[in-house]
């Protein structure tokens, strides 16, 4: 049986619900027929102009806040790609042919985002139901007794706590804007690597969870030892948020002090483990690190239960760093034998990958699928400057926008 094709145009324009498409940019670039009825507009009106340059704000209203509540609205729409749905909004909108002279109007709003290929916000669907009638004609004073009025007031009722609603749902995002941007210092100050910024060969990325406060507690870090050694390293905490973000920055600072007073990774790891035992929240957290010696062109490398750094040569020969790999953080085990640590040599050109395990993990899947995935994909890239292989990993892994699990990615150019 053939699927028929659908024109999706006229089932837009025949829509019961008023709505508009909206560029990014609040252009208007379609409207349907109920749109135009129910706002008294012919579609010439509207097409190719900004929403707000259509519909301003009622200059005779000094509480008016259409203007606003519907620009954050739409803001968010963007920033988050989700439909926002709106309490019911008093927005007046100007009479046709009558300049200066604006009919009050209370709509209910919901806006919706489509994306486009690239994952970005190409149009919003702005919809609309004219709830003018109802608001105005709400009863003010009830008869005893009367079921009509009873039902009317309550939908008033419904209505007034509507609006309430409203004020306290603009009350939280702004609550959790400030947590956010306080996270997000707290973020960049726990991952602050200063010697990073002299070595234009290494590449970092750092991506938290998506619909997380934008920390996490993956981590990474470049150290200079001397002027021919300088290290490496990526760590995973396990949770999300400001726990898990205070976690890691005591951990990597740990690390950071221990790998500078130590010469072999797998002895400051050995450190790290054992501070690690002693508050519970750092259990079970995993690492890898890799020393870089320049002068001998070798690599020494250890993993504390982590994924296995790659390294890729300059033909797409892909090598898996496995072989020098303990348990995480803070697990005790049955021997004292020190932690290992192995070497393998490098040519000029070769590329060091450390990263967490957002990058390979899939739900449902298993992680050496992910793992063989990001192999591939970096033996085909190797020829990529850091920058530019380090997003095309992101985009090629589809996590680009971040995934459900925190990302810490660092690719050094040897």
């Amino acid at each position: 049986m053939t699927t028929p094709q659908l024109d999706y145009r006229a089932l837009f324009a025949v829509m019961p619900s008023p709505c508009l498409v909206l560029d990014p940019d609040l252009v208007i670039v379609e409207a349907n027929e109920a749109y135009l009825r129910v706002t008294d507009r012919a579609r010439e009106e509207l097409i190719g102009r900004h929403l707000f340059v259509v519909y301003p704000e009622n200059p005779a209203d000094p509480d008016a806040d259409g203007v606003r509540n519907l620009q954050a609205s739409l803001d968010r729409v963007v920033r988050s790609k989700e439909p926002d749905t709106m309490a019911v909004q008093k927005y007046d909108i100007p009479a046709p042919g009558r300049p200066g002279v604006f009919r009050e109007r209370w709509w209910s709003p919901v806006n919706t985002p489509v994306l486009g290929a690239d994952g970005e916000v190409g149009w919003i669907i702005h919809r609309v139901e004219d709830m003018t009638e109802f608001v105005l004609t709400r009863p003010l004073r009830l008869r005893p007794g009367d079921p009509i009025g009873e039902h009317r007031a309550m939908e008033a009722e419904l209505f007034a706590r509507a609006q309430e609603l409203q004020g306290l749902n603009e009350e939280l995002r702004e609550a959790h804007d400030r947590e956010r941007r306080t996270a997000l210092a707290l973020q960049e100050v726990m991952l602050h690597a200063p010697d990073l910024a002299g070595h234009r060969e290494i590449a970092v990325r750092y991506l938290p969870a998506t619909r997380s406060l934008n920390v996490c507690g993956d981590w990474y870090d470049v150290v200079d030892l001397s002027d021919d050694r300088f290290t490496v390293a990526v760590g995973d905490v396990v949770g999300h948020g400001l726990e898990a973000a205070a976690v890691m920055g005591m951990l990597r600072s740990a690390l950071s002090a221990a790998v500078r007073a130590i010469d072999e990774p797998g002895r400051a790891m050995d450190v790290l483990s054992r501070y690690a035992r002693t508050f519970e929240d750092a259990l079970a957290t995993t690492a890898a690190k890799a020393v870089i010696d320049t002068r001998h062109r070798h690599i020494t490398y250890t993993s504390a239960g982590h994924p296995p750094p790659l390294l890729a040569r300059p033909d797409g020969t892909v090598v898996l760093l496995d072989e020098a790999t303990d348990p995480p953080l803070g697990i005790l085990t049955e021997h004292t034998v020190p932690r290992p640590q192995a070497t393998v040599p490098y040519t000029p050109g070769d590329t060091l990958v450390l990263y967490t395990d957002g990058l390979i993990e899939r739900r449902g899947e298993d992680i050496d699928a992910g793992l063989h995935r990001l192999a591939d994909t970096l033996g085909r890239h190797t020829s990529l400057g850091p920058d530019r292989l380090a997003d095309t990993l992101l985009t090629r892994l589809g996590v680009a926008e971040g995934g459900r699990d925190d990302i810490a990615l660092i690719i050094v150019r040897l």
